[in-house]
């Protein structure tokens, strides 16, 4: 059992929280450099996934899990991030300037985004930034001269100061070297006093005006944030996709987003890592499960000579074909995780390891979330 008693403002807002928690994250550190090293290249590329969603996971936690902001547009983000960066490297300008280049573009676009949203909150930002992403892929559409419309835009992997990124394995690194440059840079974000309006905001933004938290400016900063953490993950996407065509950043890939936070637990960087592992790996693995599950139960089935085994196995092969049936579970477990886990994975993560710190004292109500309100928020 371990308890940690903090007695200063600087062991609260400090970047690990202990030794042993700095451990810990250098043994995963560790881990996630020698994992390309023992997997093919199909769980490179798919690892690969994990570290491009989590940055867009990150994006969105700054705007939704910190900042209290829906959005149902940040797949526009991602396209604007992602067309910007192919268009300047076909115009032959170097991958750096590029990639900076792109994230500018992305922060101005969120920044204008962002400021005509000041005076919205909740169902009327989400609409509003569900307009702005179905007018950003209609831009995607019909202007060609930029974006190819339908033909498409091909994109190489990256050639970084002459050096080559065209295998998986170095592709692997160059993401996981932004992600940590992210998770980095957004963790020293919300130790700063720039976080802490961000939470004051979404906490309560009536208390937070009284303490002197400027709304417009604060909202526009996580806006802006938000979008050029989006864009650098729109370039690493283009990357990665190899061609950007405009039906790929639609409104269900804005919602797959909006369900990694949830799914990984609102208000936590761990959570939008855990939702990106989560939403990149789903995929993948209902399509091992389609091909294995009915082979398996076909053979139990014939070694043991009832056939209903082998006819289950088919009806879920079956089930697992059909069309949909992805959107069908990614929308089932949003709703049983909104049900039983509103804190997500991470916060379930929270709970098991609250409860072998402190076996056999552990109490179930030590988590029993309260109704309560701040006087400021009764009086809207």
């Amino acid at each position: 059992m371990r308890f940690l008693f903090k007695t200063s403002y600087a062991q609260d807002i400090r970047l690990f929280r202990d030794k042993v928690d700095l451990g810990w994250y250098g043994l995963l550190g560790v881990a996630v450099l020698v994992l390309p090293f023992l997997l093919d290249d199909y769980y490179v590329g798919e690892t690969t996934w994990v570290f491009i969603y989590a940055i867009c996971g990150v994006s969105l936690m700054v705007l939704v899990g910190f900042t209290g902001l829906i959005s149902l547009g940040h797949a526009a983000f991602l396209g604007i991030g992602a067309y910007a960066h192919a268009y300047f490297l076909q115009s032959g300008m170097p991958w750096v300037a590029a990639m900076g280049l792109a994230v500018l573009i992305t922060t101005a676009a969120g920044l204008i985004v962002g400021l005509p949203a000041l005076r919205m909150t909740g169902i009327y930002l989400a609409i509003a930034t569900l307009a702005f992403s179905v007018i950003i892929q209609e831009v995607f559409t019909r202007w060609e001269s930029v974006t190819h419309g339908f033909a498409g835009m091909p994109v190489s992997r990256p050639v970084i100061f002459g050096v080559p990124f065209e295998e998986d394995r170095a592709f692997y690194f160059l993401c996981l070297f932004f992600l940590v440059v992210v998770l980095w840079l957004t963790r020293n974000l919300l130790r700063a006093p720039t976080g802490r309006a961000w939470i004051a905001i979404r906490d309560s933004e009536i208390a937070a005006q009284s303490m002197g938290v400027n709304l417009a400016i604060y909202k526009s900063t996580a806006f802006a944030y938000s979008a050029g953490v989006m864009g650098l993950a729109g370039a690493l996407f283009a990357h990665k996709i190899a061609y950007l065509a405009p039906d790929i950043f639609n409104i269900l890939l804005s919602i797959q987003f909006l369900l990694l936070v949830i799914v990984g637990g609102l208000g936590s960087l761990h959570g939008a890592v855990f939702g990106a592992i989560f939403v990149a790996l789903l995929p993948p693995t209902i399509a091992i499960l389609r091909d294995s599950i009915p082979a398996t139960m076909n053979d139990v089935g014939s070694g043991t000579g009832i056939a209903l085994i082998g006819r289950v196995g088919d009806a879920i092969g079956g089930f697992l074909s059909a069309p949909g049936v992805e959107a069908g579970i990614f929308g089932l477990i949003l709703v049983l995780v909104i049900l039983l886990e509103p804190l997500g994975m991470y916060g379930r993560w929270v709970k098991i390891r609250v409860f072998f710190s402190t076996f056999p004292m552990y109490k179930r109500a030590t988590f029993k979330r309260q109704k309560s309100y701040m006087r400021s928020e009764r009086l809207r």
